[in-house]
């Protein structure tokens, strides 16, 4: 393995994977985007864009009855998701493809899921914000915009299927109107750093065909000052003891 990785635990050591040193490191979003997918025994779960498995290994520990699918990209990135997969044995239910979102489900050859999931790149216009480092940029670019990838969690997920996707807070109103028509029965949860500081995140749930009215729920809010440390709620999902409430 050429590129320098460093071993992290999650999930109160319930899973191990080994990201690089440099460039994007899977942290809290990953272990929100695992938390919020409740799927059930029997059920195929698909992630957009999985790094190195952090969010399909969390829910393969949460979740021991799914089938998880990831695709990524970039080879370095695919390679040691599949290096991850083997150390925590589970080659019997989570899958790694290389691909590219922009190529289109269609290209994988599978047959739809039941849930699709993404922590789509926060970025379309590299002029938006300071360059990042060249590790970091397929993490933060999403170079053929957030329509390829609501259009892919689109294609990939069944009728009735579920998408689940966790972006920043000032592209919720982009991303709703991204999935509007094929895709309803909106559930929002706004994540808040503080609680008294705006929402940064948010995660949206969608229902594939879903006609319910949009129904936005209660925060979450990450740290508790002072110290900054997390507040229990955050700090149980970290250690894998809850998951969100979607009720």
């Amino acid at each position: 393995m050429d590129q320098e990785v460093k071993e992290d635990w999650l999930l109160g050591r319930r899973v191990r994977v080994l990201q690089p040193t440099r460039g994007y490191r899977a942290g809290m979003d990953a272990a929100l985007l695992a938390a919020a997918c409740p799927a059930r025994p029997g059920q195929r779960v698909i992630e957009a864009g999985c790094g190195v498995g952090s969010v399909l290994l969390q829910i393969a520990s949460r979740r021991p009855d799914v089938r998880l699918v990831g695709l990524e990209r970039d080879p370095a990135a695919c390679a040691l998701a599949r290096t991850n997969v083997t150390e925590n044995q589970t080659d019997d239910r989570i899958e790694i493809t290389e691909g590219d979102v922009a190529a289109g489900f269609r290209t994988l050859g599978q047959t739809p899921f039941d849930w699709a999931i993404s922590n789509p790149p926060f970025f379309d216009d590299e002029t938006a914000l300071r360059a990042p480092a060249p590790s970091r940029r397929g993490a933060w670019i999403a170079d053929d915009g957030l329509a390829a990838w609501t259009e892919f969690l689109l294609k990939a997920v069944r009728e009735g299927g579920m998408i689940v996707m966790i972006h920043r807070a000032d592209r919720l109103a982009e991303i709703l109107t991204l999935l509007a028509p094929k895709a309803g029965s909106f559930q929002i949860r706004p994540i808040h750093p503080f609680a008294d500081k705006p929402a940064k995140r948010v995660i949206v749930r969608a229902l594939k065909t879903g006609k319910a009215p949009l129904s936005l729920l209660p925060p979450l809010v990450l740290h508790d000052p002072p110290g900054a440390r997390h507040t229990p709620e955050a700090e149980a999902i970290l250690r894998g003891e809850a998951a969100l409430d979607w009720a």
